[in-house]
């Protein structure tokens, strides 16, 4: 299970069963998908996002599925380009993100005392960058 250090998210693939090389390559398949479903200014659905991932097994709502993302988030925000788990939404309920992405908002120092607010202006940007790069073109 990750644990936070400052900001970032300290993670061992290897206590999720992982190598470092199937959790790297699991990542950047993960990213892929990610910019892809941004580009075309949607959300996918934890469950469609685990069973999309071909280079490894992740469980839609486990712990090695929040720290993907957590990574993913913390990388593409440190480069200008918003906290891509934006994007995985519950199918039932509100559909929207889960608990982890709000705890990791705030690990980048993001205020989300408005939840439903820092939601949408989350994704709104998000859904602006890659939409407007070649991705979905």
């Amino acid at each position: 299970m990750p644990t936070t250090k400052g900001k970032k998210i300290v993670f061992s693939p290897e206590s999720e069963g992982f190598s470092k090389a199937q959790w790297d390559k699991g990542k950047a398949e993960m990213l892929d998908i990610l910019t892809k479903v941004a580009a075309r200014q949607k959300t996918i659905f934890y469950s469609e996002l685990s069973q999309s991932l071909g280079s490894i097994h992740i469980e839609p709502h486990g712990g090695a599925m929040a720290s993907m993302l957590g990574q993913i988030s913390e990388d593409e925000d440190g480069k200008g380009r918003g906290m891509l788990s934006v994007l995985v939404v519950h199918k039932t309920g509100e559909q929207t993100p889960g608990k982890g992405f709000y705890k990791c908002a705030v690990g980048l120092g993001k205020d989300v005392s408005d939840p439903d607010g820092f939601w949408i202006a989350e994704l709104k940007r998000v859904h602006e960058y890659w939409s407007n790069s070649n991705l979905g073109h």
